[in-house]
């Protein structure tokens, strides 16, 4: 039988200390809840009481269940209101010493069978337990902000703790409405390990100037459906609380450069600019503590149209392909009121492309999307042909053929003999150089990506990748028809993964990383990416569905063309996909699909 927990306490009533505090009164337990002053103690008292009448004008909290929930809570200063209470959770600053302090304090107040535990998200658990006479007490128990909303908790073990206690915790945990997964004591955990070796990858692209701030943000927002962008989430956390974590999880961690904080952190914190809660971070905020962003000198200004911008008229588009890709990229421009021709291998595949444009269309009107006059009207403005002679008078083409640079170069070849001067030309490629398509023609300035994501109606996210030949006209020209098209249009720069599977595959690669230590499983690992992180799937859900073998082919480029050993693609990846291991397509990857 778990033990049952009638009073706990909690140190530090902070943003995270106060969520606690409410998790527990929240569910019937008494809290001892202690600050430094009375000062703070007030502070702690104002954010326990904001946040519980906001929940009540929300109507996600009656009136009286809010009075009740406050009369449980006993606000304290000075740790020796602790002396009775079951368990004590600390939650303040992450320093070691600090916490060390606190915890060598707790072990002289409260009572022998009293549970100890930090809230920390990065430090070593075992060094802070050692600071006690009673380190098999002692155990991380890791929320997540906001507390009361966050279904995740980490729950960290030492080597020491003892089994009990970490049922105990396990059973506590399930009768607050948590999720938990049980964990070593290690770096980062499993969240912050995973989450800010892919936040500080995504520093490091805006301090390069590789992309502006909205367009990275936004090109994981829409591109991988995250709640936030990483530079928005890096001001929610705060630049000195993100540095210190980093910073911990380089040293402790094996010293992986993935970890090593970009000095562009270092530089906002000792400018003062930690985000949200000063009012400028890498967004400028109405006031500290803000979520509203302002305008400041780095936002960028929208001409009055894109003609403005030096952007060619567009009327006349090319689609040259016949696979999946090829056929929505077709269905999104005629749909948006282009004039399409559809250039295929033959009349068959031109036949079985048109067959799925009209399926996929119906299945609009179907849903009530479109109209039938709308479906009709874009169906007839597709021409299909067999011959890229066809395209010689189009403004625009879009190659959508295999990710094969031999046979991408030979059609970009072509395309420069066939259409006339001042045409765009673009590439859908996801992980080939542009650059190396472009120098096929004699008009590499004319050239550029557009990489849309699967499946093209759908999804709202276009990358334009410029070459360091691509002219401002077509950069601007491509922007614009992406404006057209109703999706959004980030601009990066000619480099492997461009934005979104740059930052995305080295950290599913990360996650593989941690399974094959057996670190955790794929459920737990999962779970805490997505309860803990608001990801709308978890990386070895992400895996399977994307096919082992694509993710490993694009771990590969990033890995060839940045050098970094941390991107080295992780055995196990490598190992399933030589197995046949491939995920969903396969029946089995990371978990078996033929027993579902």
């Amino acid at each position: 039988m778990a033990r049952e927990f009638t009073s706990v306490g909690v140190v530090g009533l902070g943003t995270m200390g106060a969520g606690i505090v409410e998790v527990f009164a929240r569910n019937g337990i008494e809290v001892v809840a202690v600050e430094i002053s009375a000062a703070a103690l007030e502070r702690g008292r104002v954010t326990l009481t904001g946040s519980t009448d906001r929940a009540v004008a929300k109507g996600k909290l009656a009136e009286a269940d809010r009075d009740a929930l406050l009369s449980r809570v006993n606000f304290q200063v000075g740790l020796d209101a602790l002396h009775s209470v079951d368990l004590v959770i600390e939650a303040v600053p992450e320093h070691l010493d600090l916490k060390q302090r606190i915890f060598a304090e707790l072990d002289r107040v409260c009572k022998p069978e009293a549970i100890l535990a930090t809230n920390t998200s990065s430090l070593s658990v075992t060094e802070i337990s050692v600071a006690t006479t009673r380190p098999n007490q002692v155990i991380g128990i890791h929320f997540f902000n906001p507390a009361p909303v966050m279904k995740l908790v980490e729950v960290v073990r030492t080597v020491v703790t003892s089994a009990d206690v970490v049922a105990d915790v396990e059973a506590l945990c399930e009768r607050l409405g948590k999720v938990d997964v049980t964990i070593n004591d290690r770096a980062g955990f499993i969240a912050n390990a995973l989450l800010f070796g892919y936040l500080n990858h995504a520093v490091s692209m805006f301090e390069a100037r590789y992309a502006t701030r909205e367009d990275i943000d936004a090109a994981m927002k829409l591109g991988c459906g995250l709640p936030m962008g990483p530079l928005a989430l890096m001001d929610l956390i705060g630049l000195d609380t993100a540095y210190e974590i980093l910073d911990t999880m380089y040293r402790r961690g094996g010293r992986d450069r993935r970890h090593a904080p970009v000095p562009l952190i270092k530089q906002m914190v000792t400018a003062g600019l930690l985000g949200r809660k000063s009012g400028r971070g890498f967004y400028t905020y109405e006031r500290p503590g803000s979520p509203v962003v302002v305008p400041d000198e780095q936002t960028p200004v929208a001409s009055e149209s894109a003609l403005a911008d030096g952007a060619r008229g567009i009327t006349k588009v090319g689609v040259v392909g016949s696979g999946t890709m090829a056929t929505g990229i077709i269905e999104v421009f005629a749909k948006a009121g282009y004039e399409v021709v559809s250039v295929t291998r033959g009349a068959e595949k031109s036949a079985k492309v048109f067959e799925s444009v009209k399926t996929s269309l119906n299945k609009g009107v179907v849903r009530g999307k479109l109209s039938e006059a709308d479906r009709d009207a874009a169906l007839g403005r597709i021409n299909w042909s067999a011959t890229l002679e066809h395209l010689a008078d189009v403004d625009l083409v879009v190659e959508a053929v295999v990710e094969e640079l031999s046979v991408k170069k030979a059609l970009f070849a072509s395309l420069d003999e066939i259409c006339k001067p001042g045409v765009v030309l673009a590439t859908t490629t996801s992980s080939l150089p542009v650059i190396d398509v472009a120098m096929a023609t004699q008009r590499p300035a004319d050239v550029v990506g557009l990489h849309f994501f699967n499946p093209a109606p759908i999804m709202p996210l276009i990358e334009v990748v410029q070459t360091i030949r691509t002219s401002t006209e077509t950069t601007a020209t491509a922007k614009a028809v992406c404006a057209t098209l109703g999706k959004t249009g980030v601009v990066c720069g000619d480099r492997s993964g461009f934005i979104v599977n740059a930052l995305l595959f080295p950290y599913l690669n990360d996650a593989v990383k941690m399974l094959e230590a057996s670190y955790s499983t794929a459920d737990d690992i999962d779970y805490a990416m997505k309860l803990g992180c608001g990801y709308p799937m978890g990386p070895f859900e992400l895996l399977d569905v994307v096919g082992l073998d694509v993710s490993l082919a694009i771990q590969r480029e990033l890995y060839l063309e940045l050098r970094e050993p941390g991107f080295a693609p992780a055995p196990l990846l490598e190992h399933l996909v030589t197995a046949g291991y491939l995920g969903r397509k396969s029946g089995r990857g990371f978990r078996d699909h033929t027993r579902r």
